[in-house]
């Protein structure tokens, strides 16, 4: 222990030393934080990391660390140890030299993978390999089978998600297919065992001739790694229709937890009941001001201990620091607010999408009059996912509400990925059993997805995205007011028609 002691005064000095830093996980997934986004503590002999990502401030156990040519490299866990990583911090004033050495890594693996396709399937000829302008996180294979040309598709940077993945797909087989030189219509996408899955769930929401396009292949072990001659590491996976996913598979959407509350959040929301909610999960009660996390309460044997602050700013709250959260629930009354003297503070930037999220949950009706939101939802988790909003209409139909502040070319995917699972509960009865709207009785009709977001803020290419869908799922759009946190309101609200075929002039 005395060792990891003077290992974290080692690494704090070496960290001082730099402003801007370049995070690398495992996977190969890297963002750039400055020094002030990086937290290092070792107390009560634990050694702990902690650092701004895009999912939030982030929490990790050190169990060893070591500095290599000014790279630190820390071996990490966390939720008691199921959760291991390999985290590495480089100077960014190494990271050009890191991202050329990044670069031909992805491209070695991008040749591998090639080499597999022709290698594992009769007469390919291979034609060209290249890594994806936009990012350079994509293997672009093209290959010749039976005098037509062929796309591949590989994740060579090893952390896409189900919905990165097809819809960078289906825009590159789109722009081949409008190729006036060789066109090419089908694109294959070649994935690991992990995400295999989830990537066929998602393939089977498509429309019937997006499924006949594009196809899903699984590299069953690593391309650079040995072989019995008569295994095969590519596997063609088979094409779900949507009623294949209504099968016995064991639903795994939603986890109900507590609904008791606790005392100390009950006292916090009291303060500011009208702007203030809170979220139960296993973890505690986190209390939200405007949709903004600031106050966690966890239950302990005996007593009930607070944390509170924004982001990485947290601190025990008791007799001590009660004028700090005063001071805290001042700034948020003063700078969360439409009016906010300071539009670029960060009580009012954080968390955009959780604050719309706070409004509607105060008043569903103004989105639709015909809505009722659960009153329990919020005691429900995913494993992973977390879905916005969930209400009823007054028919009885089942309504999925995603929002979004800011364009994502994936939203429309994410939206039907959660369709489908919040679908299999449907159909088992599980949502009704569960009772997450009372005695109202859920509808035995398909499953309805409202997409909302301000009018400026869908992606360009929504529409395009939106007539890739299986015409199966009932999709809505609602166009907001840019101003929604001073008045909200629907600007449209439209069926989108994803019945017609998608025009290309998008591109």
């Amino acid at each position: 222990m005395e060792n990891l002691a003077n290992i974290f005064n080692e690494t704090s000095a070496l960290l001082e030393s730099r402003n801007e830093w370049l995070l690398i996980w495992q996977s190969g997934k890297t963002f750039a934080l400055q020094r002030d986004e990086i937290e290092l503590t070792f107390e009560r002999e634990r050694f702990i990391l902690g650092f701004l990502s895009e999912q939030g401030f982030q929490i990790w156990r050190v169990t060893d660390c070591h500095i290599d040519d000014e790279k630190i490299i820390f071996q990490v866990t966390r939720k008691f140890g199921k959760e291991k990583e390999k985290i590495q911090l480089v100077p960014r004033i190494l990271a050009s030299n890191l991202g050329v050495a990044v670069e031909l890594a992805r491209l070695e693996k991008a040749n591998q993978i090639a080499h597999l396709i022709v290698s594992e399937i009769k007469c390919a000829k291979l034609i060209r390999v290249a890594l994806n302008e936009e990012n350079g996180r994509f293997a672009h294979i093209i290959f010749e089978l039976g005098g037509e040309q062929i796309a591949a598709l590989a994740d060579v940077a090893e952390h896409a998600t189900p919905e990165l993945f097809l819809t960078t797909a289906i825009l590159w087989q789109a722009r081949l297919e409008r190729r006036k030189k060789k066109p090419v219509s089908k694109i294959w996408i070649l994935t690991g065992k992990k995400p295999a899955k989830n990537l066929q769930n998602l393939h089977a929401l498509l429309r019937g001739n997006y499924q006949r396009q594009i196809k899903l292949w699984k590299i069953s072990r690593s391309p650079a790694k040995a072989r019995a001659v008569d295994e095969s590491s590519l596997k063609e996976m088979a094409s779900l229709k949507i009623t294949d996913l209504w099968g016995s598979g064991k639903s795994k959407m939603l986890v109900r937890n507590p609904a008791q509350i606790s005392q100390t959040a009950r006292q916090i929301i009291s303060l500011t009941p009208e702007k203030t909610d809170f979220l139960v999960n296993k973890n505690g009660d986190s209390v939200r001001f405007e949709g903004l996390p600031f106050a966690r309460v966890r239950t302990m044997p005996n007593e009930e201990k607070a944390w509170f602050g924004v982001e990485k700013n947290k601190q025990i709250l008791n007799e001590t620091s009660r004028p700090e959260f005063f001071d805290l629930l001042e700034n948020l009354e003063t700078y969360r607010r439409f009016d906010s003297p300071n539009k670029r503070h960060e009580l009012f930037r954080l968390a955009p999408e959780a604050w719309l999220e706070a409004i509607l949950r105060r008043n569903i009706k103004l989105l639709d009059k015909n809505l009722i939101l659960s009153p329990v939802y919020n005691q429900f988790r995913s494993s992973s996912d977390r879905i916005d909003l969930l209400a009823l209409r007054k028919d009885g139909r089942l309504v999925i509400i995603e929002l979004k502040v800011s364009p994502d070319r994936e939203m429309i995917f994410q939206a039907v990925d959660y369709w489908r699972k919040i679908e299999l509960d449907r159909r088992k009865g599980n949502l009704q059993n569960a009772k997450i709207f009372g005695d109202l009785e859920i509808l035995d009709e398909s499953t309805i997805v409202y997409l909302v977001a301000p009018t400026l803020s869908f992606h360009r290419d929504f529409d395009f995205f939106a007539k890739t869908v299986a015409p199966e799922i009932e999709i809505y759009r609602f166009c907001l007011n840019e101003n929604w946190r001073e008045n909200l309101k629907v600007l449209r609200a439209e069926k989108i028609q994803s019945r017609i075929e998608p025009n290309f002039d998008v591109f």
